[in-house]
Parts: structure tokens; sequence; C-alpha cells
């Protein structure tokens, strides 16, 4: 296929490489939020609460804090814990770990990290399913969650869990929330902050290079994160090259029309075959 030669070609000639990653890289290696795997593990709370996948089930109003945290603690552990990187992870580590690379993602599950991506280069930008937070906050800074969720998990009965696990600030005692982007109480702690410094200054040093953006999977819910961003910067550096990949609808503005590369494919499959 020409497109593959042709991005094979350019990953090749960059001097540098900026992932953007979205919902879709995550899909595309198994971690769906619907279907049969959402009937496998919350077939419970759908018979009786009605929602038919696991992100709508994040806004469901659950009638107490130990309904809430049964499901919260399943979403996290099946999605963070209970998981093994998908094959993708590791194809779009072998593409990008001769070159220098960086990668900013949506995501909040932690795959990047379980493939062996270096964490110096990683900028998650919404968050992680295993860090809890005030919800408040009165003050910010996050906590790791696993032992806690992990005793949810184990304890729950009737998609409840004992009292004594709901968690509670250290602090000022208020409940804890997930350390989820959804509205202003998002906490941006010390690592977000250095995350974020690392990402800029690598933009920084590359800027007038050739580089080369990759978005896998990013849909429309938060373009100004990576999109919108990825597709200004190429219009300010004629030596820059545009490739998105993406199952559903991929485009570019007319700006970038000559730098840029889309194609409508499963990611893991259009990975392998760059790798190959």
């Amino acid at each position: 296929m020409k497109k593959i030669e042709n991005i094979k070609s350019k990953i090749e000639d960059a001097d540098a490489v900026i992932v953007g990653a979205g919902a879709g890289l995550s899909t595309s290696a198994g971690l769906t939020y619907s279907g049969e795997r959402f009937k496998k593990y919350f077939g419970d709370f759908e018979k009786k609460y009605g929602f038919h996948d696991m992100y709508s089930g994040g806004f469901y109003p659950f009638p107490s804090s130990e309904i809430f945290w049964a499901y919260w603690s399943r979403y996290i552990y099946y999605n963070r814990y209970d998981q093994s990187p998908g094959k993708p992870f590791f194809e779009l580590l072998k593409i990008v770990s001769k070159k220098d690379y960086f990668v900013i993602t949506t995501n909040v599950d932690h795959q990047f990290q379980l493939a062996k991506f270096d964490k110096n280069r990683l900028f998650y930008t919404q968050g992680d399913y295993g860090l809890w937070q005030c919800s408040v906050p009165c003050h910010q800074k996050t906590y790791d969650n696993e032992n806690t969720v992990r005793a949810m998990v184990a304890h729950q009965k009737n998609m409840t869990i004992p009292t004594e696990l709901i968690p509670h600030c250290p602090l000022c005692g208020e409940p804890m929330n997930m350390n989820l982007r959804s509205d202003h109480t998002f906490v941006e702690d010390a690592g977000w902050h250095i995350a974020q410094s690392n990402y800029n200054k690598f933009i920084q040093k590359n800027q007038n290079k050739s580089i080369l953006f990759l978005e896998l999977g990013v849909g429309w819910n938060t373009p100004i994160i990576i999109k919108y961003p990825f597709w200004k910067m190429t219009a300010n550096n004629p030596y820059a090259t545009y490739v998105c990949i993406n199952l559903e609808e991929t485009k570019y503005p007319d700006e970038i029309k000559k730098q840029s590369i889309c194609i409508n494919a499963d990611i893991g499959k259009v990975l392998t075959q760059i790798c190959s």
C-alpha cells in the first residue's frame, strides 16, 4: 500500500516523532467499553440501572457511595489493573523506539507505561484511572488507589462495597474522586506539570526540524488537545508531516493537504503493516 510505504519513509527521515493518542488506540488494543466486554463485567449493573456501556455508567447518579464505588472499583480494576497492554502499543513502541519521540494522550488507562514506554516521554493530559484526588479539591495532590480498589473488588456484594472502604480526603475529610478531567475540579498535580513541561520542551526543541505528528484514534470530543495543535504545528513547519490513522473519519485542513497522510482503518492492523 502506497500510503504505508510513504509513512515508513517519513518516519525513517524524521528528526522526531510526536504521537497523539486517543481512545481509538485503546479500542484497537481490545479495551472496549461496550458490547460483550461490558456485559461480562457489568451485566448486573446494566440489568438494574439500564445503562449499556462503561462510559455512561460513569455518569450515573447511583443512590449511595457504596454502590458508586462498587461500580468505579470494577471500572478501574478491569481497565487499569487487570489488563495487559494490547499488541498495538508494542507495535507502536517498536516503530518509535529508535527515534526521538514523545507521546501526548487523552487516554487514562496506563497502557503506555505497561508497554514499557519511557515515562519521561509521556504526557497524560486527562488523568489516570490509578489516581484519586480530593473531590473539593482542597489541595493539588493525587493518590494511588490500587490497594483500595483491589479490596473494593474483592469485598463487594450485590453491587455494594463495605462502608469502611469508601475513600475520604486525608486532609479535609471530604469524599475522594477520580483524577479524571471532567470539570474545573480536576487536579493537575506535580507529576502532571512535569509531564507538561517535558512535552513543551520537546516541542520547542523540534519545532523547526523534520517532525512527524502521528495521530492515532483521536476523536472529536476534545480536538483542542491533540488534533488542532497538530494541524497548527504542521502548518507552521514546512518540514513537518501529519499522519492520521483512525477507524472513524479522518480529515485535515486544506492548508496542510500536501503534508498529510490519512488512513481510515483499524489502527492495530496499520501499525503492524508499518512494522513489517
